[in-house]
């Protein structure tokens, strides 16, 4: 007995020149969940403990129930959120879709989770600091162990990677040097400040902070305001300096060595050097930027040449393209393709018993 779906098929194909039906194609589920992260909290700029996190679930996820995954862990950039990434549809990219496209392409077997870390100077840097709290711990630590307890997983470092964007870019190449413990591929797409002198071109030094003294104040300063306050916070904060708790590299327009330093311990080609074991544990290492987004592209340059001179295996590309325009295209194209074939997906393995 045919279903009426072989039926109406037949009849399209006697048809000449009928289309046939369009397929469904399966597209994954995102949900937004909270997860209170004890490393945050304290923190001198009041930003909540407790965060939001976007979670993409793979098609078929809620009927595969058996089945566990591998999971990949997104780092969003400065002034973006998970918000943005998940569910504006008017921003420049929109997550959920860009992955149902890689899974319609064949990548689509893993859960994606991007944790919130829009702070009050817009961005978190993934850093540890007394200021902001410890990003590191966080990502690394408390949000694997809640999704490995809350959703199916494949709970080893063997199945999971760490990607990220821009800050997320920075924040997945300095996370990922730490943690090889508990990831096993890296994907950073246009990483910023990986050079030690970020932030401290002349530009900086005519920004004014003298005025600001609230969250009010904050929003009104520029994007590189804001970018100077974060990085402050993240890097070089100072508990005995409210209201903002930070050192500013500058000071009347002048460079302050000391904070330049601080400034510099942070910066992946200042500490790589100190990682190399690390990142030989890794099975992939990959990161790109965009030919028009000069000084990302210079600096992911240095990067691999020092790669390279260590004799690290990573994969790396100059595209045509800017910070932005190119981003969702090569998370379709080349992140999640290098996960899907890079991860460990096969069951859980259960320890012998002991003789």
């Amino acid at each position: 007995m045919r279903t009426a779906t072989a039926s109406l098929l037949l009849a399209a194909a006697l048809l000449p020149g009928a289309p046939l039906p369009e397929q469904a194609t399966p597209k994954g589920t995102p949900v937004r969940i909270t997860v209170h992260a004890a490393s945050l909290e304290g923190n001198l700029s009041s930003d909540p403990a407790a965060r939001s996190v976007s979670v993409w679930l793979p098609p078929n996820y809620d009927k595969e129930t058996k089945r566990r995954y591998p999971v990949v862990y997104f780092l969003h950039g400065f002034s973006d959120s998970d918000q943005k990434w998940f569910r504006d549809e008017k921003h420049w990219i929109n997550l959920p879709k860009t992955l149902d496209e890689a899974a319609a392409a064949g990548s689509g077997g893993m859960i994606v989770v991007m944790p919130d870390a829009y702070t009050r100077f817009g961005g978190s840097m993934y850093s540890s600091s007394p200021a902001t709290g410890d990003w590191e711990s966080f990502v690394a630590r408390e949000l694997v162990s809640y999704m490995d307890s809350h959703y199916r997983t494949l709970p080893r470092r063997e199945s999971r990677a760490l990607a990220g964007h821009s800050m997320g870019g920075y924040g997945t190449i300095r996370i990922g040097m730490k943690f090889p413990e508990v990831f096993s591929a890296l994907y950073a797409l246009s990483p910023c400040c990986l050079s030690p002198g970020f932030g401290t071109g002349g530009r900086g030094a005519t920004l004014d902070f003298s005025h600001v003294r609230t969250d009010a104040d904050v929003a009104q300063l520029s994007f590189g305001g804001k970018v100077m306050l974060a990085a402050s916070a993240a890097w070089s904060p100072n508990p005995a300096n409210p209201p903002l708790y930070v050192d500013l590299p500058f000071q009347d327009g002048a460079l302050v060595a000391s904070v330049q330093q601080r400034w510099t311990a942070n910066a992946p080609l200042a500490f790589l050097d100190q990682y190399i074991a690390h990142l030989k544990r890794y099975k992939a290492i990959a990161f790109d930027a965009g030919d028009k987004d000069s000084g990302i592209a210079r600096d992911s340059r240095v990067l691999d040449a020092r790669l390279t001179a260590y004799g690290i295996t990573h994969r790396f590309a100059i595209y045509d393209g800017d910070h932005l325009n190119r981003i969702a295209g090569r998370i379709v194209t080349e992140v999640m393709p290098l996960f899907a074939r890079t991860l460990d997906s096969g069951p859980v393995k259960k320890p012998r018993a002991a003789r």
